[in-house]
């Protein structure tokens, strides 16, 4: 009889461990895997917003503008052995001043080209990697910000040794925004004036906890705790260590942080807690009306001034 239930235990325990790692395997591929999309952009409520009649097609043009442009392709290795790609628009005034443009999760160079002629009016060059995992980099995981780090501080040597760049702004959406937050963190040349983030995250583990109650109302322990732990052996990180919140805490940059207050994927709440946290000067924008990175789109004219005080401010 205690051979039988030994047996029967012994065959539970398989069953439920195999579920398991197929259930954490799905979400691994899902929400850290190269090539498929964990958030639909559909689920989130946007809040209509009614707009100046100008700021419409301000960003019409801006598009335009950028699909016009002739961009010169730019590449490096990273720490660990990835070719990652990058795009640069040289601009004609020849100010030695760049911004490299970090776009989101499950996006590319492309999607931040809104941002491209406000900065290049400025007298900006512009640089837009596409993450590793994204667009034309190489990589089979999503970093999240956490390897993507280490290689925007590539992307920093790159302007400086071959384009002799003098002053460098990062700006970052979403991902890009948690991106440049953790490289607050780091040591960086002095070259690097400041930071923007619009509607980052603080964690890797919080954000993800906040979309599992968010699209399917699932308790994030323990996948998450499983998730990270295959993470960590797959892709060499885990979603604890990938921390904004604990990389602002290091900044020494003037930072710009930027979020709608109808932000339902990454919550509001995170800029608050990211503002608080960060060391250095500091300025909060909390966007009336807002949904994820749609500060620009909600409220394109105040954008553009409060972005432009904010570089007049840092670059002289």
């Amino acid at each position: 009889m205690k051979r039988k239930i030994i047996k029967v235990l012994a065959i539970l325990f398989i069953v439920l461990s195999a579920s398991l790692f197929f259930v954490v395997n799905y979400f691994y591929g899902e929400a850290v895997k190269r090539g498929v999309e964990l958030y639909d952009g559909k689920k989130e409520q946007t809040v209509e917003v009614v707009k100046k009649e100008e700021e419409p097609s301000t960003l019409d043009d801006a598009r335009n503008w950028f699909k016009e442009q002739n961009l010169e392709a730019v590449s490096q290795t990273s720490f660990d052995g990835l070719t990652l790609y990058a795009r640069y628009l040289k601009n004609e005034k020849q100010n030695n001043k760049a911004v490299i443009l970090a776009h989101g999760y499950r996006s590319d160079s492309d999607k931040m080209g809104d941002y491209a002629k406000f900065y290049y009016d400025l007298g900006f060059d512009i640089l837009i990697p596409d993450a590793r995992g994204h667009g034309n980099s190489e990589g089979d995981y999503v970093g999240y910000g956490w390897h993507d780090r280490i290689d925007y501080l590539g992307w920093v040597d790159v302007l400086i040794e071959k384009y002799d760049i003098e002053d460098i702004v990062l700006h970052g959406n979403s991902m890009g925004a948690a991106t440049v937050l953790m490289v607050s963190g780091e040591e960086l040349p002095p070259q690097v004036r400041g930071i923007i983030a619009d509607s980052g995250y603080t964690t890797v583990k919080e954000e993800l906890a906040h979309q599992l109650k968010h699209l399917y109302d699932l308790p994030a322990r323990p996948l998450l705790d499983f998730t990270s732990m295959m993470t960590k052996v797959r892709s060499g990180f885990t979603f604890e260590e990938a921390s904004a919140l604990d990389q602002v805490k290091n900044n020494k940059l003037p930072l710009f942080i930027i979020h709608g207050d109808e932000d339902e994927l990454v919550p509001t709440e995170m800029a608050h807690e990211l503002y608080e946290a960060a060391g250095g000067e500091k300025e909060l924008w909390i966007v009336p009306g807002a949904g994820h990175t749609k500060a620009y789109e909600v409220a394109t004219e105040e954008f553009e001034h409060r972005l432009s005080q904010f570089l007049n401010g840092i670059i002289h």
